[in-house]
């Protein structure tokens, strides 16, 4: 098949790529080419900013694909543009979403359902905020899928959606998985803020490159959102447990207030998966639909440390100032 990528090839992207490429398919990206993508000169690079409708037109122009995987979409005009210059020109359209669909809804109870999307939006948090950013990344989301589904029932325009939690891997360039792995590993505390203490429900970044290449190969799920997530509910004590289990050491965690993490500027990385920005997912409808079948939490970190020291990943600027962390965590404990 003729498959087109739209956005970044540094981490899901990559991976994505070279499953595509080794099931035999002839693979064309599109990105504003600014970041090293680390694929073979087969692979067809169009280059835009898709955020420049001329651009992204200009590269399209006179083009058709069997599939587009969008990587890239994030707001309902961006889904207008997609529609516009795609309909008719490929028989699928996968678009990666977001499990902050659902944060940015009112009164929901987690695990969220695919059946809980429709419902009372949240309203804006103050300007300028994180918390804003993001609300705002999940309404955008929200909005493209909102515009995508219209163009399906109006005309038949063939979208997915794939609502997606914390994509764990071994290429995050976010480096969040591994500041807890480089903690855990030098043996001092874990500084994880009081609230919110919400159980983690993330994905490996093998399954969610299979959930695309089933899309691929049987063209299911047109017209529909699915869930892309693990089985395992866990609390992120017992995450680092097992991390730490893995690791052979003893994670030391201690809870600090959440605005004493802020202001000494600690948060997110001293604790990436403690934020009230993350997403936990019932998987049942994409494991009934499209008969998904998703790798144990275990299997893949156990695959995750492993190439982390095979490759040895350079630490995170962040990891400068542990020994910050530390001292503060010392002036905690004496109160």
């Amino acid at each position: 098949m003729r498959i087109l990528i739209i956005g970044g090839t540094r981490n899901l992207g990559f991976h994505l790529a070279h499953a595509l490429l080794d099931a035999g398919h002839e693979l064309t990206i599109l990105n504003r080419g600014k970041s090293r993508d680390d694929l073979p000169a087969k692979v067809e690079r169009l280059r835009a900013d898709r955020t420049d409708v001329a651009q992204l037109e200009a590269a399209l122009a006179g083009r058709t694909f069997d599939v587009v995987v969008d990587n890239a979409l994030y707001t309902g005009r961006e889904a207008d543009e997609a529609v516009r210059l795609l309909n008719g020109r490929t028989g699928h359209y996968i678009f990666l979403s977001t499990g902050q669909v659902y944060l940015v809804r009112e009164g929901l109870e987690r695990p969220y359902r695919e059946e809980d999307y429709a419902g009372r939006l949240m309203p804006a948090p103050k300007p300028t905020t994180f918390a804003y950013e993001e609300w705002n990344y999940g309404m955008g989301k929200r909005q493209a899928e909102d515009r995508l589904a219209e163009a399906w029932e109006t005309d038949g325009f063939p979208y997915t959606a794939l609502r997606l939690p914390m994509v764990n891997s071994e290429r995050d360039h976010f480096n969040r998985l591994y500041n807890y792995v480089l903690r855990l590993k030098d043996g001092g505390p874990i500084l994880v803020p009081t609230t919110p203490n919400y159980p983690l429900r993330h994905v490996y970044v093998g399954d969610v490159v299979k959930a695309i290449t089933t899309l691929i190969e049987t063209g299911l799920g047109k017209g529909r959102a699915y869930n892309i997530a693990q089985d395992e509910t866990v609390t992120l004590d017992a995450f680092l447990e097992l991390l730490g289990d893995i690791l052979g050491v003893q994670p030391y965690v201690l809870r600090v207030r959440r605005d004493l993490l802020e202001a000494n500027g600690f948060l997110p990385d001293c604790s990436p998966f403690s934020e009230r920005w993350m997403s936990e997912m019932d998987n049942r409808r994409s494991k009934e639909e499209l008969g998904l079948v998703y790798t144990p939490l275990r299997t893949y970190l156990e695959q995750i440390v492993r190439y982390y020291e095979e490759h040895q990943p350079p630490r995170p600027a962040s990891y400068r100032r542990r020994h910050a962390e530390k001292a503060l965590a010392l002036e905690v404990q004496q109160g």
